[in-house]
């Protein structure tokens, strides 16, 4: 496992500004080595069982990361939209980790907890507007440099 300090570093400043291939080891994560910690951010009224939940969202993130590499150029817009979706829909899970202060991702604390969770709709808006035409200079959520 990855220290808790990386971790906090990694969700809160890297994860914004990464390529596709951390994105796609991300999901892969979810169903390996990191199982444990992304189960503690599962909300208790989702209906199904919290590895299942965990699963399903590893091959979503998966999914999703490689819809970013292959998308052609005129689809971004639709990505970024799929994307913005993916980010605010694992919302709830930062909110139940908060509210119940579950320890995961190094996240041990009330602090960090709300650090991250009040990092979450930056992730939304950050997916959605770095694939919009007229994008400022830069990496773009496929981690492609544009201009």
């Amino acid at each position: 496992m990855v220290a808790p300090s990386i971790n906090i570093f990694f969700d809160m400043i890297v994860w914004p500004s990464i390529s596709v291939p951390e994105k796609i080891f991300a999901g892969i994560s979810h169903l390996s080595f990191a199982r444990k910690d992304f189960r503690a951010q599962v909300p208790d009224w989702v209906p199904l069982k919290k590895d299942d939940t965990v699963v399903y969202s590893g091959i979503a993130e998966i999914a999703l990361g490689s819809t970013i590499l292959l998308a052609p150029k005129k689809q971004r817009e639709t990505v970024g939209n799929i994307a913005s979706l993916f980010f605010a829909a694992v919302f709830p899970g930062n909110v139940s980790q908060f509210t119940h202060r579950r320890s995961a991702f190094g996240l041990n604390t009330d602090e960090k907890r709300l650090a991250r969770l009040l990092f979450q709709p930056v992730l939304v808006w950050w997916a959605w507007k770095s694939t919009r035409k007229g994008e400022t200079p830069g990496y773009n959520i496929a981690g492609r440099f544009s201009t």
